[in-house]
């Protein structure tokens, strides 16, 4: 590789929308790999003369030792392990969620064989205590972990607990300044185990533990982090379709009414039914492309989009738009025609728009290469252009 090449690859984000890239880049080098090898290169023992007239081939040497450690970064022992460590948690914490969601767990347990039974209660805290104790080693796993795809999840999850955080407070589990939990046994025995198994009612699909459970469920089968020029594009390709999608059901245009047949004012059901399908398979095929994405804006959005979906899941169901359990959609044609095609505007008038936000920030996010600045936090608080990673407060 010769200086000039080496020069230009390095610095091949500087202009146009590449320049933050650059900046970010620029000062990690600086300060990471970069530093070491010059100082390495200008260490102890090397004189004034011996470095002038060695520095156009080591300069060569430190491009090229930069460039191959930028094209494969090293993975710290710390890492591999917060790696492991949340691959082997998220389904143990998926466990302790189901035990708090079992009937049986809120029910005495008569004793067999000579041996004494375990009173309901007794079972609850036992449960509880797993639950706290394994979202803690998920939650600290995820701080270091660089799965970003497992990790947007998990942050969902501290989003979703700290949007519960009063009525988790009532039975004794409280959050931490670094989004962790802690539990106290007296106050959950004073609140009663009737108010924790409402909490995590499985029969609730909005209750905390099902929502919960539903975020650990994607994170679970979730890939760790694959990324790539051409998903990015085909992702940014969808996204901008569904953003398209989006805004014309969000319109009143879509929903002008026409002559049918017999001379009669009625809505272009066809039409309309035409634009949802288009939206429900550009929706899912921007999943099918992005979901692997390594890029915080691009994880950050569609945790919101999943978000509003799952709030909205009731809603799109009476016009026949179901989630199925990997959170994609699919439209029962019959159903959405029979709809009321009122009803179904006033619907997509904010759902439709609130998609079309997020899903042309994933375009953004996608075309530009660019990462958000700042987002999910410890205590799982979002923002809008932000980031799948986690702080150490709230």
């Amino acid at each position: 590789m010769s200086m000039n090449q080496g020069y230009s690859q390095l610095f091949q984000g500087l202009g146009g929308s590449g320049s933050s890239n650059f900046l970010a880049d620029y000062a990690s080098i600086k300060s990471g790999s970069y530093g070491r090898l010059m100082k390495a290169y200008y260490g102890a023992g090397q004189s004034s003369s011996s470095v002038s007239s060695g520095s156009k081939a080591k300069t060569n040497n430190v491009l090229e030792q930069i460039l191959e450690e930028r094209r494969n970064p090293k993975v710290s022992e710390d890492v591999k392990e917060a790696n492991s460590n949340l691959t082997a948690g998220i389904p143990t914490l998926k466990n302790t969620v189901s035990a708090l969601q079992n009937e049986n767990t809120y029910k005495d347990t008569q004793g067999q064989n000579g041996q004494s039974g375990q009173n309901a209660t007794d079972k609850v805290v036992s449960a509880m205590k797993n639950f706290v104790s394994q979202y803690n080693e998920v939650v600290n796993a995820a701080k270091q972990s660089t799965l970003s795809n497992k990790t947007a999840y998990i942050a969902n999850v501290m989003k979703t607990t700290k949007a519960n955080a009063d009525q988790l407070a009532e039975i004794g589990v409280t959050i931490n300044s670094n989004g962790t939990l802690q539990f106290n046994e007296g106050k959950m025995k004073a609140a009663g185990i009737s108010k924790v198994q409402e909490m995590f009612s499985s029969k609730d699909s909005m209750s905390y533990g099902s929502t919960v459970m539903s975020r650990l469920h994607f994170a679970s089968i979730s890939s760790g982090v694959t990324d790539s020029t051409e998903k990015d594009n085909t992702a940014g390709s969808n996204a901008a379709s569904l953003k398209a999608d989006g805004e014309a059901l969000a319109s009143d245009k879509l929903y002008e009414k026409v002559k049918d047949k017999n001379g009669n004012l009625a809505y272009d059901i066809d039409k309309i039914l035409s634009t949802a399908k288009s939206f429900v398979n550009n929706y899912n095929a921007m999943f099918d492309t992005a979901e692997s994405s390594t890029n915080s804006g691009v994880l950050a959005n569609l945790a919101k989009i999943r978000e509003t979906t799952t709030q909205n899941t009731i809603a799109l169901k009476q016009f026949g738009i179901n989630v199925d359990e990997k959170g994609r959609l699919n439209i029962d044609e019959n159903t959405f025609k029979k709809s009321d095609m009122s009803k179904v505007q006033k619907f997509f008038k904010n759902y439709g728009s609130s998609i079309a936000t997020n899903a042309s920030l994933v375009d953004y996010y996608t075309t530009t290469k660019a990462n958000a600045a700042s987002g999910y936090t410890s205590a799982g608080k979002y923002g809008v252009n932000g980031s799948s990673r986690f702080t150490d407060s709230i």
